[in-house]
């Protein structure tokens, strides 16, 4: 049994509100009046955590943080947590579990952009549909997602896991355009249609496709076909897949595995074989 906080919205406000104090590591053997001074921005004007939220504390074998409601206007939810949990029952906002490197983090709704951004550990599930830059550093960084998990049950906008190292990305629905660009490590397996530009620049690691590939960039060249690929421990996916090797514009040896039964355009390629 451990202290378990509740926060519940009691007001909207048309301003982004930055709020990365909402971390188990920040809650940690706080009392609910220091927690309710946590310091947090509105705009531009400093205030403090009660002023949005209505907060409970409670002792039970739940989740360190639940969040019961739209804090889509909130980021840098869980930014930097090593432990513990937070639910979202609701959308979150921006940033959400940017930096985390350990504990879980589970929204019932949708996730704004950079959601997991430079994510070094843990578990991030995103019940609805991701923004843009899932895992993906800010714009001219190359700190891409390190290690941890990443699991959308929706669909995930552009420019996701740009530079990843290393870790897994699970998508239960369709990825946007660019997905995976400049990566060189890690694991990404899109289980239904995957955008343009997919595996841009990238030198390593390993994407699944097993929907449609909207288009096959020409510098990547094809290797065999493997009948199914392992995406992690007790999980593997079932082509058969076409397998293609690349970026070969940056002497890249990422693999691309795309399904060969939904994707017929690209039979082309056997003649290679």
């Amino acid at each position: 049994m451990f202290n378990v906080i509740i926060l519940t919205p009691i007001k909207k406000t048309q301003y982004p509100i930055i709020a990365q104090c909402i971390s188990p590591d920040v809650f940690q053997e706080k009392t609910l009046e220091q927690i309710n001074n946590l310091p947090i921005w509105i705009g531009n004007k400093r205030r403090i955590l009660s002023d949005l939220f209505k907060i409970e504390k409670t002792t039970e074998n739940s989740p360190s943080i639940i969040i019961n409601g739209d804090v889509s206007q909130v980021r840098r939810i869980g930014w930097g947590m090593t432990q513990g949990e937070i639910v979202v029952n609701g959308n979150a906002g921006m940033h959400l579990g940017k930096k985390m490197s350990g504990g879980k983090i589970v929204v019932n709704g949708n996730a704004e952009g950079w959601a997991g951004s430079e994510m070094k550990g843990g578990l991030l599930e995103i019940k609805g549909d991701a923004g843009d830059y899932l895992g993906s550093p800010y714009r001219g960084s190359t700190i891409g997602m390190r290690k941890g998990k990443i699991v959308v049950h929706g669909n995930v906008g552009s420019d996701a896991a740009v530079h990843m190292k290393s870790g897994l990305i699970k998508i239960h629905g369709n990825s946007g355009p660019f997905m995976g660009f400049r990566m060189t490590g890690g694991v990404i397996h899109i289980q239904k249609d995957a955008g343009t530009r997919l595996g841009a620049c990238m030198t390593g690691g390993k994407i699944v496709v097993s929907g449609v590939l909207e288009d096959m960039l020409p510098t990547f060249a094809i290797e065999f076909i493997k009948g199914k690929v392992k995406i992690e421990l007790g999980d593997k996916a079932i082509g058969p897949f076409f397998v293609f090797l690349g970026d070969l514009a940056e002497n890249g040896r990422g693999k691309l595995f795309i399904s060969k039964e939904k994707n017929p355009q690209l039979s082309q390629y056997e003649r290679f074989l």
